[in-house]
C-alpha cells in the first residue's frame, strides 16, 4: 500500500483538481461525519484517506504526488436513519459528483445497495458489504477553457435537429467508429446535416447515465440515457477507449461546420431512483440534502416519475448544477441545454414558480445567458404542464404544435382555429412578457412518440419490444394509418402516405417559431410503431441510411432553404393583424378560398380543412431588418380547392415556390388563382414585376 501526503488543501473548487504536487479534493457533505477519498492502483488495491478539513460543509484535502489519470472514488460516514432521511453507509464507494470522466459503466449487483436485498425490513436495513468492486472509478481528469469560436446562431436563424450518438451512426455504412463521439461529427453525418439545412444538432443525454436494473434484468438497456448518475462525465460508452479530447474534438468539428450543439440535460432527478435504489452517489453523499424527500424524510417526492427529485431548492445542490452547466459551455465548448422535465427545476413547496432560484441563477450567470436554453415545459407532479410559462430567455418543447398539426392532417373536426394559433407563434401561449415567437420549439416528433413515418402507417402503438405487455408509451397518438396497419404494398397508401409527410413537414418549416426534426424523420425512419422506444438500442432506433427514402430526403432539403430565404417565416415579432405604418397594409390577414376575408362563422364552422394566411413582416419591424413583400400560404387539409390569390399591389405578382403534392415540379408564375389538391400545402411569394 502506498503511503500518501495529505494536507489541508482548499475548499474553493469542488471535485478534483490537479495542481502542481498532487490533487486537491473538495467534497459537499452537510450531514456526513466523515469523508473519505479512495485512491486505487493499477491492481484495484484501494487506500483509504480522509478528508482532513472541513469548511461548512464543504469537506476538503490535498493529496501529493498524484496527477492526472489517478483513479478514485469516495465514501462518507454518517448516520444511517432512513426514517429520518440520512442513508450513510461507509461501506459503499461513491462516485465523485464532480467527477469529470468514469472508468466504465456501474455492474448491476446486490452490493450496490446500501440495504440488504431481501431482508424483510427492506430498506431499513443495513449491508455491511463493499461495493467498490463493481462501481466506476472517477478518473482525475483536467482540461482547461474550450475554443470560443462558437457559431451563435440567432433562434429565428436557427434549425434544430435532435438525434443520438448511436442512433444516429450504428448503421451508416461509411461512419467508422459507430457510437462513439467521433462518429457523430465524421464527415459524412456532418455533410448530411448541412444538406438538410441544419444550424443546430440537440443530442440525447451523453453525461454518464445508467440502465435500469429491471431493463437489464429483461436483456435491454436505458437506450435514451434518461438516468444520469454523473453530471459532469460523458457517457463512458460513448468515450470508448478514447479520453475526453473526444468530447471536445465532436464539438468543434460542429462548430467548423457551422453547426451549434445543444445537450439535452436531466437536473431533475438521478439514476438513484427511490428509497429500494442503490447507494452509487448522491444518496450515500448527503441523502437529506440532495433530495427533496416527503415529511418524515424516508420516502423521495417524485415529481418526475422516476423515484427521486433533485433538491435545487439546497444551494449546494444547485452550485453543482450550475457548475455543471458551466463546465459543459467553457470546457467542453457546447452552445445550449435542453432541459428535461423543466417544471420541476421550477417547484417550490407552493408550486411551480417562473421566478424559481434555478430560473434565476440562470437568468443572471453571464456564462449561461450566452446560450441557448429549451424548456421541456411539463413533469408529473400537480401543475406540472407550464407550456409558455418559462421565464425569457427559455424556449420551450411546444406539444400543442405537435398535437395541433397532427390532427389537422389527419382531419379531426374544429381544427382550423388551432393550427391558425401554431403557424403564427403559438401567440396563445407565448406573447407575453417581452417574448418572441422563436420561443416555441416547434416538432411535428420527437424521440419520445411516433416517427414521423409511424405517424402516417400506425393508429395504435406496438410496444411489446419492451416487455410491458404494451402497456407503456402514449397511447393517443393523432396517427392515422390509411387502411393498413405498419407497411404496405398498396400503391395508393403510400401515395397517401407519402403526401400527408410533406404537408406536416412543410406545415413545420413554414410555421412561426423555431422548427425541430427528428433524426431519420427526413430519412423515412419506422420504430415498426414504437413510441416508447428508450429501452430499444438497436436497429429499431438506429437509422438505416441505405434505406433512405431519397425523394423526401430531398423535399425537405429544398423546404429548408425555402424557411432561409424567407425572413417572413423566420420573424421573431408575433403577427396579429396590424396595420403597418410603412404601408397601411396588415401585417397577417385570413382567407377563405374565394377571395373573401375569413368571418367568425368560417372559423366556428368543424368542417373547415382549409386555412389560407397571407403574412408580411410585422407592424414594427425596424428597417434594418430584412423585409420582403408577402407570403400567401394554403393549408388543405380536405378534398381539392381551388383558391382565389390575394389581388396583388401594382407593380408585383405571385410566384408559386412550392406544391406538396408536386414537389418537384418547378415554380412559376401564377393569376388570379392556384388549385390546391387534397393533403397538400400551396406556398406563393409575392415579386416584383
Amino acid at each position: 500500500m502506498t503511503d500518501y501526503t495529505v494536507t489541508a488543501g482548499r475548499p474553493s473548487v469542488l471535485g478534483a483538481t490537479v495542481e502542481e504536487d498532487g490533487v486537491n479534493f473538495a467534497v459537499f457533505s452537510e450531514n456526513a461525519e466523515a469523508v473519505h477519498v479512495c485512491l486505487f492502483d493499477e491492481a484495484g488495491r484501494e487506500t483509504r484517506l480522509a478528508l482532513p478539513e472541513r469548511e461548512g460543509d464543504v469537506w476538503y484535502g490535498h493529496v501529493a504526488g498524484i496527477g492526472r489519470g489517478q483513479l478514485y472514488g469516495l465514501r462518507a460516514d454518517g448516520r444511517y436513519a432512513p426514517e429520518e432521511g440520512h442513508r450513510f453507509n461507509v461501506n459503499k464507494l461513491l462516485i465523485d459528483p464532480y467527477a469529470k470522466r468514469l472508468t466504465g459503466p456501474v455492474v448491476w449487483d446486490d452490493l450496490i445497495f446500501g440495504y440488504v436485498k431481501g431482508d424483510p425490513s427492506g430498506d431499513l436495513s443495513f449491508d455491511t458489504r463493499d461495493s467498490a468492486g463493481v462501481v466506476p472509478k472517477a478518473v482525475v481528469s483536467e482540461y482547461g477553457p474550450g475554443r470560443a469560436d462558437h457559431p451563435e446562431h440567432r433562434m429565428s436563424k436557427t434549425v434544430i435537429y435532435e438525434g443520438h450518438v448511436r442512433g444516429l451512426t450504428m448503421r451508416h455504412p461509411a461512419v467508422a467508429e459507430g457510437g462513439l463521439f467521433p462518429a457523430v461529427a465524421s464527415d459524412e453525418i456532418i455533410a448530411h446535416l448541412n444538406a438538410l439545412g441544419v444550424t443546430a444538432i440537440e443530442l440525447l443525454p451523453i453525461q454518464a447515465f445508467l440502465p435500469e436494473q429491471f431493463l437489464v434484468q429483461k436483456g435491454l438497456t436505458n437506450y435514451w440515457g434518461y438516468q444520469t448518475i454523473g453530471f459532469f462525465a460523458p457517457h463512458p460508452a460513448y468515450l470508448g477507449d478514447g479520453g475526453l479530447s473526444q468530447v471536445r474534438g465532436m464539438v468543434n468539428r460542429f462548430h467548423e461546420a457551422g453547426i451549434e450543439v445543444i445537450l439535452d440535460v436531466v437536473y431533475n432527478h438521478t439514476g438513484e431512483g427511490s428509497e429500494l435504489g442503490p447507494t452509487l452517489s448522491f444518496r450515500g453523499l448527503d441523502n437529506a440534502a440532495y433530495y427533496r424527500l416527503e415529511p418524515g424524510g424516508r420516502y423521495y417526492m417524485n415529481d418526475a416519475g422516476t423515484g427521486n427529485t433533485l433538491n435545487l431548492d439546497h444551494p449546494m445542490v444547485l452550485r453543482m448544477v450550475m457548475d455543471s452547466l458551466r463546465y459543459w459551455v467553457q470546457v467542453m465548448g457546447v452552445d445550449g441545454f435542453r432541459f428535461d422535465l423543466a417544471s420541476v427545476l421550477g417547484r417550490t413547496p407552493d408550486g411551480f414558480d417562473r421566478g424559481a432560484a434555478f430560473f434565476d441563477t440562470i437568468r443572471q450567470d453571464p456564462t449561461l445567458m450566452r446560450t441557448k436554453l429549451i424548456a421541456e415545459p411539463w413533469d408529473l407532479g400537480p401543475g406540472g404542464y407550464q407550456l409558455g410559462g418559462f421565464p425569457p430567455p427559455f424556449s420551450e418543447w411546444n406539444d400543442k404544435f405537435r398535437d395541433g398539426v397532427r390532427r389537422f392532417w389527419r382531419g379531426d373536426a374544429a381544427r382550423a382555429p388551432d393550427l391558425a394559433d401554431r403557424i403564427t407563434g403559438s401567440a396563445s401561449q407565448f406573447d407575453h412578457s417581452g417574448r418572441h415567437a422563436t420561443s416555441s420549439v416547434n416538432f411535428l416528433t420527437a424521440h419520445d412518440g411516433f416517427t414521423l413515418e409511424d405517424v402516417v402507417s400506425y393508429a395504435e402503438k406496438h410496444n411489446e419490444a419492451n416487455g410491458e405487455d404494451n402497456r407503456d408509451g402514449h397511447s393517443e397518438n393523432y396517427a392515422a394509418n390509411f387502411g393498413v396497419e405498419g407497411p404496405t404494398d398498396d400503391p395508393d397508401i403510400r401515395a397517401a402516405r407519402a403526401r400527408r409527410k410533406r404537408a406536416m413537414m412543410a406545415t413545420l418549416l413554414l410555421s412561426q417559431g423555431t422548427p425541430m426534426i427528428l433524426a431519420g424523420d427526413e430519412l423515412g425512419h419506422s420504430q415498426s410503431g414504437n413510441n416508447n422506444a428508450y429501452a430499444q438500442d438497436n436497429e429499431t432506433t438506429w437509422l438505416d441510411w441505405d434505406a433512405a427514402d431519397q425523394e423526401f430526403l430531398a423535399f425537405v432539403q429544398r423546404l429548408t432553404k425555402f424557411r432561409a430565404a424567407h425572413p417572413i417565416l423566420r420573424q421573431k415579432r408575433f403577427l396579429h393583424a396590424r396595420e403597418r405604418a410603412r404601408d397601411g397594409r396588415e401585417d397577417l390577414f385570413w382567407w377563405r378560398e374565394d377571395g373573401s376575408p375569413m368571418r367568425i362563422r368560417d372559423w366556428h364552422d368543424p368542417e373547415r380543412k382549409l386555412v389560407a394566411v397571407e403574412k408580411r413582416a410585422a407592424e414594427g419591424t425596424p428597417d434594418y431588418l430584412d423585409v420582403e413583400n408577402a407570403i400567401f400560404m394554403v393549408f388543405n387539409a380536405g378534398g381539392e380547392r381551388d383558391v382565389t390569390l390575394p389581388e396583388p399591389p401594382a407593380g408585383q405578382r405571385w410566384f408559386q415556390e412550392i406544391d406538396t403534392a408536386r414537389p418537384t415540379e418547378m415554380p412559376g408564375n401564377v393569376e388570379g388563382a392556384i388549385t390546391v389538391a387534397e393533403q397538400s400545402v400551396a406556398v406563393c411569394v409575392l415579386i416584383a414585376d
